[in-house]
C-alpha cells in the first residue's frame, strides 16, 4: 500500500504540474482536472497520516523522558488517541485506493415503476421520483423526464428520467431494488397501515462505443400516442416502440410529439438495458462484485422500507435505521447513500484481502 501512495502523490504533483502548462487545451485540462479531483483526497489523506504518525513518534519519545506521573498519564491517553486515528486514517487510505468503478462518472437513465399496491404504489412511486429529484437538484444534476404514465389518483405508474451530472452513477448505483412503503392511505376511513412498494431501476448511460446495436436487429413499430391520461393525444404516428429480437428487450416511448425524438429516447434506453445485462454478466465473474450486497443488479430484491407512521426509513441491506424519513423525501439522501458507500468499499476491501 505504501509503494502504491507514493505513486500517487509523486503522480499528483506531476498532475498540477501539467495542469499550469495545458492552458491552452481544453480538452487537455479536462482530463487532468478529473484526474486531480480523484487523486487529491488521497494525498490528502495520506499527509494526514504523515501528520499524525509524526504526532505519535513524538508521544512516544516524550513519554520515554517524563518523570512526573501526571504528564505520563495524559501522554499516555494522546498516544492511545493518536493509535486509533492512525488505525482509521490507514482504513481510510485503504478504501481510497480501490480501484474506481468505471462507470461512476457515467449519467443514469432512472426508471420508477409502481409494484404492488394498485393506487397507492403509484403515488408511492410518485414520491419516489421527488425525493430524487430535489436530491438531484441539490447536487446540481440535470432532471428531464423522457417518458411517464401517471396514476390514476396521481403518483406514476412509471416514470424514466435522464439524470446528468458530476458522479451521477456512483450515488444512485445503490437505489436499484424494490422500495417498501407502509403508510395509511388517505382513503383508508378505518385508518389501517397498508404496504406497497415501487422498483426502482439506475442504469449507467453508455456511450455508443460502449455498446454496439446492429439495425438487423431491432424491430421499430410506430403508432398513434394515447396521451399519459389515456385519451387521444394526435393523430400521427409519433409513439415508438422497439424491441430488440436476440434479447427479447421492449421500450416503448411516446412522450414527445416527434417521432425522431421518441426513436432517440427509446434507442439511449435500449442501449442502457442492453449494457445493463453486460454488467450482470460482468459482476457475476467477479467473485468480489458477486459478494457485494449493492453491486447485485436484481431489482426483486427488496433493498429498503419508509414507514410513515414512526417516521422510519430502514435500508435492510446494511441494517441502517433513521428516524427522519421527512427529510430524507425531501432530498436529504446523504446520509443514507454514504452510508451505502462505505459499506460498499469496507466489503470490496474485505474481498480483496480474502481473494
Amino acid at each position: 500500500m505504501w509503494e502504491r501512495l507514493a505513486q500517487v502523490v509523486e503522480r499528483f504533483h506531476w498532475v498540477e504540474q501539467a495542469l499550469g502548462e495545458a492552458t491552452n487545451d481544453p480538452k487537455r485540462l479536462q482530463e487532468l482536472g478529473k484526474e486531480h479531483k480523484y487523486l487529491e483526497p488521497i494525498v490528502s489523506l495520506y499527509q494526514r497520516w504523515q501528520r499524525l504518525q509524526a504526532a505519535y513518534h513524538s508521544a512516544k519519545r516524550e513519554l520515554e523522558t517524563a518523570r512526573d506521573p501526571e504528564w505520563r498519564s495524559m501522554v499516555t491517553e494522546e498516544i492511545a488517541r493518536l493509535e486509533k486515528e492512525l488505525a482509521h486514517t490507514e482504513q481510510q487510505l485503504k478504501i481510497a485506493l480501490l480501484p474506481p468503478d468505471p462507470d461512476d462518472d457515467k449519467d443514469v437513465i432512472l426508471e420508477i415503476r409502481a409494484g404492488t399496491g394498485g393506487d397507492e404504489a403509484a403515488l408511492f412511486a410518485g414520491d419516489l421520483a421527488r425525493m430524487y429529484q430535489r436530491y438531484a437538484e441539490k447536487r446540481g444534476w440535470k432532471w428531464e423526464i423522457s417518458d411517464f404514465t401517471e396514476g390514476n389518483v396521481g403518483g406514476y405508474k412509471e416514470l424514466i428520467v435522464n439524470v446528468r451530472g458530476e458522479g451521477v452513477y456512483g450515488w444512485l448505483k445503490y437505489e436499484g431494488g424494490v422500495h417498501r412503503v407502509q403508510r395509511i392511505p388517505q382513503t383508508e376511513s378505518q385508518g389501517r397501515i397498508h404496504t406497497s412498494a415501487a422498483s426502482v431501476a439506475v442504469l449507467p448511460e453508455p456511450e455508443e462505443i460502449d455498446i454496439e446495436i446492429k439495425e438487423s436487429d431491432i424491430r421499430k413499430d410506430t403508432y398513434c400516442s394515447s396521451g399519459h391520461g389515456g385519451q387521444s393525444v394526435n393523430t400521427t404516428y409519433s409513439a415508438v416502440r422497439l424491441v430488440h429480437i436476440p434479447t427479447g428487450i421492449m421500450v416503448a416511448i411516446q412522450n414527445e410529439r416527434s417521432q425522431i425524438k421518441n426513436y432517440e429516447t427509446a434507442l439511449k434506453i435500449l442501449r442502457a438495458r442492453l449494457y445493463e445485462m453486460e454488467l450482470q454478466k460482468r459482476r457475476m465473474q467477479e467473485d468480489a462484485l458477486r459478494r457485494s450486497f449493492i453491486s447485485t443488479g436484481d431489482r426483486s430484491v427488496k433493498i429498503r422500507t419508509y414507514n410513515f407512521p414512526q417516521n422510519r426509513l430502514t435500508d435492510h441491506r446494511i441494517g441502517l435505521t433513521l428516524y427522519n424519513l421527512d427529510q430524507i423525501l425531501q432530498g436529504e439522501l446523504d446520509p443514507v447513500l454514504e452510508a451505502l458507500r462505505l459499506a460498499d468499499q469496507t466489503q470490496r476491501l474485505a474481498d480483496m484481502h480474502s481473494s
